[in-house]
């Protein structure tokens, strides 16, 4: 599993329409987890919170709306984008799903393509290296599409997993990334490392980082983790 993949959830109670959407979404890099119900959903997120919901308002035992409140309200989830589906066209729902939290709000039936825009769109947004962008921060390029950093100019010499260390902690300047969320995404979840790699590795940003004269850009806040600035 490559840790770079952007992740969605999908949560839809129709099989073949949960389906579908997933089979589409992979074929368009995503790495893809499914749920039947809004309990199901929860849980998933909480093992594993995804970058994109694809989430479905009419849900049995816990629906999509009540979703949608519950994540927007915890912080540690508030970032994730929703894209709310619902065969509801009455302006007043679609009002509802969006003042609940949901980030986009889509009424079927929809058009494939329209959705896979959509979900691509939403990830431009919160994790902008997996479509390619060239992302800044003060003096600093990186362009995830050739895999190249550049520091006032000069370029710069990364290891593949300092890349994607430096890449992530682009994506939000001034977010906290705890060493376990780093390890989720830099690394995956489907390999064993400790929490001491992240330091080694981070060292190893600094030293490549700093090389030129610059000013560290790396934040340790103790106890919690690294930041951008």
């Amino acid at each position: 599993m490559m840790s770079t993949q952007p992740h969605v959830l999908v949560v839809e109670d129709e099989p073949a329409i949960r389906e579908i959407l997933a089979y589409n979404l992979e074929a368009e890099g995503c790495r893809v987890s499914t749920a039947a119900d809004g309990e199901e959903a929860l849980l998933l997120v909480a093992e594993d919170t995804p970058d994109v919901i694809v989430l479905d308002w009419m849900l049995p035992r816990v629906t999509g709306i009540e979703v949608c409140r519950r994540l927007k309200m915890d912080t540690a989830t508030r970032s994730v984008a929703i894209i709310m589906l619902s065969a509801r066209t009455e302006e007043i729902d679609r009002v509802r799903g969006l003042e609940t939290g949901a980030d986009d709000y889509v009424t079927k039936p929809y058009s494939m393509s329209e959705m896979m825009a959509r979900v691509r769109s939403q990830l431009r947004r919160v994790r902008p290296t997996s479509v390619g962008q060239v992302l800044a921060y003060d003096d600093i390029l990186l362009d995830a599409e050739t895999h190249r950093v550049t520091r006032n100019g000069a370029s710069l010499k990364l290891g593949p997993t300092e890349f994607r260390l430096l890449s992530t902690l682009m994506e939000k300047p001034g977010r906290v990334w705890s060493r376990d969320q780093l390890l989720d995404r830099v690394w995956g979840r489907d390999i064993y490392v400790d929490t001491r790699t992240v330091d080694v590795h981070v060292g190893r940003l600094r030293k490549v980082l700093t090389a030129g004269g610059g000013g560290d850009p790396v934040r340790t806040v103790r106890g919690a983790g690294y930041a951008l600035g």
